[in-house]
């Protein structure tokens, strides 16, 4: 025992006597106090490591999202332009710039062999006529009606007459352009089509 512990008497020696001295006690703390530094340094270091990885989680799915956006804009332009071709107006207009034409009406064969109805032969409607415009530029007829730059002697054509060929040899006749096919009203169709 310490000196001083032993010098009272009494109630107090024995109380000084039950009391550890200050040299055992601070051996004793320092491996607690080790574990609670390392214990606060681990929980801060795996709050550091769990932290950064929720952080680019939510990177990645902001960035995920924002590819999903883009993507669901492309598909809606792109259903936009299906459902644009895929009009009726849209259909007939392709299907007669490929020089397709509607039908007539149908024939139906029934279960036992027989035909129903009378097939005909689908026929593309005569074209409208065209309008042919002048075919000299403004200000290049003159008020007699000749082309000023038509060689003396020959008279340009009106511009409804056919072109009659010319007796020179080589010389060729105007041709008026081919008529374009140009959207005439579609015959009705049948119900169930």
């Amino acid at each position: 025992m310490s000196r001083p512990a032993a010098s009272l008497k009494g109630r107090a020696g024995r109380l000084a006597r039950l009391m550890p001295s200050a040299s055992p006690s601070s051996a004793a703390r320092t491996p607690f106090v080790l574990l609670v530094v390392l214990l606060l340094g681990g929980g801060l270091i795996t709050l550091l490591l769990l932290n950064s990885a929720l952080n680019e989680g939510s990177f990645r799915l902001s960035e995920l999202k924002r590819d999903t956006t883009e993507l669901t804009d492309e598909q809606q332009a792109l259903q936009r332009d299906v459902d644009s071709y895929s009009q009726p107006d849209a259909l007939e207009r392709r299907a007669r710039e490929l020089g397709m034409v509607p039908g007539g009406s149908p024939a139906f064969l029934n279960p036992d062999g027989t035909v129903r109805g009378v097939p005909q032969k689908a026929t593309a409607p005569p074209p409208s006529p065209i309008p042919s415009a002048d075919p000299t530029p403004e200000g290049g007829a003159q008020a007699d009606g000749t082309d000023p730059a038509a060689p003396s002697g020959s008279a340009s054509p009106s511009p409804g007459a056919p072109a009659e060929p010319q007796g020179a040899p080589g010389a060729q006749a105007d041709t008026a352009p081919a008529p374009e096919n140009t959207l005439a009203t579609p015959p009705p169709t049948t119900p169930g089509r």
